[in-house]
């Protein structure tokens, strides 16, 4: 059998088509192949096109099924990844009455802060473990205030997910997992915050019927099978959104396995049986995708947003655009410490970790007479593992201690020196592997689906295509430099 997977983002979708039995990628197609339009009416604002997102997925499952040929039809299930935290409102003719308020758009924090406090912060953390914040309850109590117009006519709110599913079966459903990443489950009740709902003056009748993320959640209905090209009654059996379907594509799924990202941004998810919050809320929890009642899993998510942006920066600005291979050979060539030198790579607006600070990228301990631009892709490399390191402090009091780290093998962890100070900073190996959101999900579908037994079935045919073990002799410098970047942390 052959399993579909969709990674839906907010710059492309991507959909992929593995072989259930190898775990062999057969087609992989993405678009747009620029970027889809974000739209920003006003300062603050990120809104797109559900349709867009539509036409794009029937353009990446055309180009996957002219690579197929006629294997298109052993297609078996389909699994959804997502852009987290979105809002989709469609009325009872599932007709969508507004473009998505998407992640990224932050007209929303005003009224998760008054929610915050109106609720109270012991409140929100012991039950939502997260302040209301930016997320998917505090967008539609925009919509309400806002549009009441429009408020009126909302039949069910959906995630981004949520709405592609919705457009596949014909059928509106939202997972455990979405519903807590749109901060709207209590986690001490098991069950949607009423709280939340009173507090903010929301109709708990706009949620979709629940499922859990490895569930059949309804089957390619006619009109989405023909604009598609594929056969009716493909069954949706799996999805999540982009975190936690990252992980899982990396086969995180137990307490104490971390999945890691660096591209732009840097995320940590880490898995923990507990629940518990950060009395600071610089992280944010959510319920995992294998979660139960039985076998509780949360997924506790550090996002960065300077780390990668900053490799970028210097490779414009300092490097005369070479490669960032030639970089990282040029960063391996200085000792851990980068001699003295100490880059804070914070440039990419507030930190949540950081108490949604915007402190700003800094380079310090800069000696005209000795340093080069080597030393600053070394220190930038070491500033974005000391972050990590600092992110990792905080998620260590909320369960996550990590047994072993897990990335793709891409952008910044292709670095031989971010995988070394890290692995040896954390005592971790570092596993790397080739897959991504869509090849994740297409294992979710098959998992959901039933046709793997086990995630550890789901998961044979994933292989390390590379491992950092800890290097004992070189802890203690990374340890020393890493104190000397604290404390001008804490200073600033």
């Amino acid at each position: 059998m052959l399993l579909l997977g969709i990674d839906l983002g907010s710059s492309s979708v991507k959909a992929s088509v593995i072989d259930g039995e190898s775990g062999k990628c057969l087609a992989s197609a993405f678009y747009p192949k620029d970027e889809m339009k974000i739209i920003a009416n006003k300062p603050g604002w990120a809104e797109q096109d559900p349709e867009a997102w539509w036409d794009n997925f029937k353009a990446s499952v055309s180009d996957c099924n002219n690579q197929l040929g006629t294997r298109k039809k052993d297609i078996g299930a389909i699994g959804i990844s997502y852009q987290m935290h979105g809002l989709v409102i469609v009325d009872r003719d599932y007709k969508v009455l507004r473009p998505s308020i998407i992640w990224c758009d932050g007209r929303a924090v005003e009224i998760g802060e008054e929610a915050f406090k109106g609720l109270g912060k012991d409140f929100c953390l012991s039950h939502l473990l997260n302040s209301p914040g930016n997320f998917t309850a505090t967008k539609l109590a925009w919509v309400k205030a806002n549009e009441p117009y429009l408020y009126e006519k909302i039949h069910k709110i959906l995630l981004p997910g949520d709405y592609l599913a919705l457009r596949l079966t014909g059928e509106a459903y939202t997972s455990y997992s979405g519903l807590s990443e749109g901060i709207f489950w209590d986690f001490k009740e098991n069950r949607v915050s009423k709280e939340l709902f009173d507090y903010l003056e929301l109709n708990p009748g706009l949620i979709a019927n629940t499922l859990p993320s490895f569930s059949v959640q309804g089957s390619l209905h006619k009109p989405a099978a023909e604009e598609l090209g594929l056969m009716q009654g493909i069954p949706v059996t799996y999805r999540a959104g982009d975190q936690p379907n990252n992980a899982l594509s990396l086969n995180v799924l137990e307490p104490g396995e971390v999945a890691a990202t660096a591209g732009t941004s840097g995320v940590i998810y880490g898995v923990s049986d507990k629940t518990k919050h950060d009395p600071q809320s610089r992280v944010n929890t959510f319920l995992h995708v294998n979660h139960s009642a039985s076998s509780p899993r949360m997924g506790v998510l550090l996002c960065i947003s300077g780390t990668g942006i900053l490799n970028s920066w210097l490779r414009r600005n300092i490097g005369n655009k070479m490669s960032y291979s030639d970089m990282n050979d040029l960063a391996s060539n200085v000792a851990p410490g980068s001699d003295g030198l100490s880059i804070l790579p914070f440039g990419n607006g507030a930190e949540r970790m950081l108490g949604n600070k915007n402190v700003g990228a800094r380079i310090i301990g800069l000696n005209f007479n000795k340093h080069t631009n080597t030393h600053l892709f070394r220190a930038a490399q070491e500033g974005i593992v000391f972050s990590f390191i600092f992110g990792l402090e905080i998620m260590r009091e909320a369960g996550i201690i990590p047994s072993v780290i897990r990335a793709g093998a891409a952008n910044m962890f292709l670095s031989p020196v971010l995988r070394e100070a890290l692995s040896s900073m954390t005592g971790t190996e570092i596993h790397l592997y080739n897959t991504d959101g869509s090849v994740g999900a297409a294992r979710g579908a098959g998992i959901g689906y039933g046709y793997y037994k086990s995630a550890k079935e789901a998961f044979a045919g994933l292989k390390t295509v590379g491992m950092t073990p800890p290097d004992p002799s070189k802890k203690e410098a990374y340890e020393d430099a890493y104190m000397v970047w604290k404390n001008l942390l804490k200073a600033i």
